[in-house]
């Protein structure tokens, strides 16, 4: 994955121009970002990427050619021997998608119309390791990721593979909060805190921040902590 120094490299697809020109205006303005591309369908990012060797791809769902879903799985789905960073912003606010965007390695899932604020904190959030998904949808997405069936109350629960500080950690992931905001909670800092996540996700063998907010809400974790 490249990790370039200096600002954010940024490739844009999206099928309509005034999307791309805004997206541009928004992350140009950023004295940590600059867009190096623009495509109009799914096809020509997957050359586009490999050739501009971008940080981040920001993709939309429906583009003729391709679709944004089969790009981030191209991109940056398992096995893919060098993958992008690809950031799905969308305005098909859909479970299906964000789940198989997640699942194919998308480092985040915004709606369009979150703004552009969300969008700035998407990118930063998305290169420094986190997974941000757009407020609207975080709670329903996380609750439904892992539904799991009645518990065997006549079983022994089992254990937890989690410290009681990784589990309240694992308990603010599933809840959408950033790595920053985990540490202003926790007061601990934000490096901490993404150590704490990093570990997290090594016990649970967790691919990113989805498996660890599944497991947590699968578990009962996410209902059983106190606030």
């Amino acid at each position: 994955m490249t990790n370039a120094p200096g600002p954010t490299r940024i490739l844009i697809a999206d099928e309509q121009d005034d999307v791309r020109s805004g997206f541009r205006l928004i992350l140009d303005s950023q004295p940590d970002m600059t867009v190096v591309g623009e495509a109009a369908d799914g096809l020509i990012p997957v050359g586009l990427a490999h050739e501009l060797r971008p940080d981040l791809v920001l993709a939309d769902i429906r583009m003729p050619g391709l679709d944004g879903l089969e790009l981030t799985r191209r991109l940056a789905g398992p096995g893919v021997p060098d993958p992008t960073r690809v950031l799905v912003v969308t305005t098909f606010d859909h479970d299906d998608y964000v789940r198989t965007a997640l699942r194919d390695g998308a480092c985040g899932f915004l709606l369009k119309r979150s703004g552009p604020g969300l969008l700035i904190e998407g990118v930063r959030a998305a290169m420094a390791g986190d997974i941000l998904i757009s407020p609207q949808i975080t709670v329903r997405l996380l609750q439904t990721l892992a539904a799991p069936a009645a518990p065997d109350r006549s079983a022994p629960a089992a254990p937890s593979p989690l410290t009681a500080r990784e589990e309240e950690i694992a308990r603010l992931v599933a809840e959408g909060l950033t790595n920053a905001e985990i540490g202003g909670t926790l007061f601990i800092s934000a490096g901490t805190a993404k150590t704490h996540i990093a570990n997290i996700q090594a016990k649970l063998k967790a691919r990113n921040r989805v498996g660890i907010a599944a497991w947590a809400w699968g578990s009962g974790l996410a209902d059983r902590l106190p606030r």
